[in-house]
């Protein structure tokens, strides 16, 4: 059986190889948005895998980028399933004003934390296992759309989770953690039309959508309780013309955060029960939880202690964290299947201007992501 040492030593020499190919990935910009920008960055990495003996199955997107399905090892029996995706939040022509850059150990650049090193890092995971010895089947799914919610990738994920017995996801690390439950995620959206009337001439006339909006806003922010990690925020709003008519139309966008299922089911029922105080107004309600919750359930517990008995071996404490945003693993492991979450890389930032990773972890890292798949 290989070592994690051995491991080590194979990741630490490819170093600069996962630096040169993160970098050509990020300088490729693939806003969600960008189809062909999405299909740029998906060619690149469909050229390395075909340079490493993998195979690419490309599901064909018309609004997104295609989604490639990328698979190395022996097609029957049991398979791990890598997920990370292709998409990033920056715009086209970020890279102007936040191009690649390495200062005081940290490599700056969009996307390069979230999630463009999961990928550099699967692929050299992947290849460090088997070169010593692993024939494990693994599939690494590369979405297009998850950064805004995965909604044509989800049945693809979902399709590939329940024919594999574990999922690990490689998005950033909660500080130095491992990430063992994830909050659910949902998003509603309200609207109320009323009716418009002149505010000096004919008041009476007049019912508010602004004022019945308010009213509802305070009820729902009402259901927040962080006690037990359950948030709602009404975060947009619009709505009326000017100041001297009575508004007849407004709309909220609210999200909200859920710790575990039950608590999903009740606050969209919660949503679905709203009513307004002015019967002259009529609500709107759509949208609800689009990401499950992430429970830490005992197939995920399992696969963490494994993982942190490995990085004993490499002489540090693995950790784990529970955190409040949401990413495809939520999916899977709502299905039952074990899924372990935080396996990229160490950095700060993501979706902000200082986004980055630490070099320094870089090579532990991935070693970890590697030992996991050579079942060390």
């Amino acid at each position: 059986m290989v070592s994690m040492e051995a491991l080590r030593q194979t990741v630490q020499r490819d170093e600069e190889k996962i630096l040169a190919q993160l970098r050509e990935l990020v300088e490729v910009e693939s806003p969600s948005e960008d189809k062909a920008a999405v299909d740029r960055a998906g060619a690149l990495v469909t050229h390395w895998v075909h340079q490493m003996g993998g195979r690419v199955i490309t599901h064909a997107q018309q609004q997104f980028g295609d989604v490639l399905e990328v698979r190395f090892g022996p097609d029957e029996g049991p398979r791990t399933l890598l997920l990370g995706h292709l998409d990033t939040v920056w715009p086209m022509g970020t890279l102007a004003v936040m191009p690649w850059r390495e200062e005081d150990g940290k490599i700056f650049g969009p996307g390069v934390l979230d999630m463009k090193v999961g990928v550099a890092m699967a692929l050299t995971g992947i290849s460090a296992a088997q070169e010593h010895g692993a024939n494990a089947a693994v599939t690494l799914l590369l979405n297009s759309d998850e950064e805004v919610g995965s909604p044509i990738s989800r049945p693809i994920t979902e399709k590939l989770a329940l024919a594999s017995t574990v999922v690990y996801v490689l998005e950033p690390a909660q500080g130095l953690a491992y990430k063992t439950a994830r909050k659910g995620v949902g998003h509603f959206d309200v609207h109320i039309q009323g009716v418009a009337a002149h505010a000096g001439v004919d008041f009476e006339k007049g019912h508010s959508a602004v004022l019945e909006m308010a009213k509802l806003i305070q009820k729902v922010s009402s259901w927040t309780e962080v006690s037990r990690g359950l948030t709602v925020n009404a975060g947009v709003i619009s709505g009326g013309t000017r100041s001297n008519v009575i508004a007849a139309d407004c709309r909220a966008e609210v999200d909200v955060r859920v710790v575990a299922m039950a608590d999903a089911a009740e606050i969209e029922a919660n949503f679905r029960a709203l009513q307004t105080t002015d019967p002259h107004c009529k609500l709107t309600v759509t949208g609800g939880i689009n990401r499950p919750p992430m429970e830490r359930g005992p197939g995920t517990v399992a696969l963490f202690e494994k993982a942190k008995g490995l990085a004993t071996k490499l002489g540090f404490m693995l950790e784990e964290a529970s955190t409040g945003g949401g990413s495809d693993g939520n999916f899977t492991a709502a299905l039952g299947v074990p899924t372990l979450d935080g396996m990229g890389a160490v950095g700060a930032g993501a979706h902000a201007a200082h986004e980055h990773i630490v070099r320094a972890c870089l090579v532990e890292r991935t070693t970890m992501l590697a030992g996991m798949l050579a079942k060390v």
